[in-house]
């Protein structure tokens, strides 16, 4: 009984293999997290696409994080990883990124890339502590609110 309310109620974060019927939740957590966010038809789209491979954290019954990523080959990309604020600076996005660098490898990814904001520091950091290392630099790629337009990091990590 009592694992049942640390279910319903928050405690552990339980991992688990997203499917199209967490669109709407995906894309209401990714629309919060960013300044383009994916509106659910998009969501649904990429998680029935076979090529993609997609991660969701739940406490309770509430989505509070995802990862998704496309794969081609050997090679695959990070489309997107958020956690829910209210949930940030639990290590849970870490958490979410390590089994889904897990799955990858399981599928026979060797390589995997990432773009992100240049002046996303949590991200960055999480990314670098992850293995991944920068490759490239896109300018003039991530345009912010004040007018402002940040460039893309490229992140690679060799997973084999």
């Amino acid at each position: 009984m009592i694992g049942f309310f640390r279910q319903l109620f928050g405690g552990e974060p339980r991992l688990s293999d997203a499917t199209t019927r967490d669109a709407n939740a995906i894309a209401a957590l990714h629309e919060a997290a960013f300044r383009r966010g994916w509106s659910e038809e998009e969501v649904e789209t990429m998680l029935a696409d076979r090529a993609v491979t997609a991660h969701r954290a739940n406490l309770g019954r509430q989505l509070t994080g995802f990862v998704m990523s496309r794969q081609a080959a050997d090679e695959a990309e990070i489309l997107s990883i958020a956690v829910a604020r209210r949930a940030q600076g639990r290590g849970l996005a870490r958490q979410l990124l390590t089994l889904h660098m897990r799955r990858l490898a399981a599928l026979g990814t060797r390589t995997v890339f990432l773009e992100v904001d240049e002046h996303n520091k949590p991200a960055i950091s999480l990314y670098m502590r992850a293995g991944f290392r920068e490759v490239a630099r896109r300018p003039n790629y991530y345009p912010h609110p004040d007018g402002k337009i940040a460039a893309a990091l490229v992140l690679r990590r060799d997973l084999a």
